[in-house]
């Protein structure tokens, strides 16, 4: 072997080397996504439960309110298809787009819910714990975004930007 063909050799192998390693990290950044979608998820399905016992507890108080309560109920169900959906991918960007889309909307129905008008201690603590929820959800969902933040970042660095198209790697959206 010549002094050229070690060289080359050598070079070879480093970027087999580089390659094998950004492949690998791409793919444990990946994983980071999925295993942090699953806090989200549980937060998700726990506020979902409390907003169905919100309902519950209001429909009889607040008869006049029954469009709103509907409206509630209706987003609830829709936040909990899309977050079954995300569940599935949950590095998709058109599935967190559609979670995101859907939790506002469920936002905006909370909010014309005249839920302080109404006296009572069990609604006091149906709304402690419903605050103690969205607290825990903002927190779950700060931690994903970080995993996806983290991951975008890695999907868009130059070399690695080689390996990307390669293997089929796309940018993850936030929540």
């Amino acid at each position: 072997m010549t002094a050229v063909e070690i060289m080359v050799a050598v070079f070879a192998a480093v970027l087999l080397f580089w390659a094998v390693g950004a492949y690998n990290r791409l793919v444990r950044l990946r994983g980071t996504i999925v295993r942090q979608f699953a806090p989200v998820d549980e937060q998700f399905r726990t506020r979902h439960a409390l907003l169905l016992q919100l309902t519950d507890l209001l429909a009889p108080v607040l008869a006049n309110a029954g469009p709103r309560i509907e409206t509630l109920r209706a987003a609830c169900l829709q936040v909990e298809a899309a977050c079954a959906q995300a569940k599935l991918r949950p590095g998709a960007t058109g599935t967190i787009t559609g979670l995101r889309l859907a939790d506002e909307i469920l936002a905006e129905s909370r909010a014309r819910l005249p839920v302080q008008s109404v006296p009572g201690s069990e609604l006091a603590a149906l709304n402690a714990k419903l605050q103690s929820s969205d607290a825990s959800l903002a927190f779950a969902r700060r931690q994903f975004d970080a995993a996806v933040i983290e991951y975008n970042q890695a999907v868009r660095q130059f070399p690695t930007l080689l390996l990307v198209g390669l293997f089929g790697f796309r940018a993850a959206a936030t929540l």
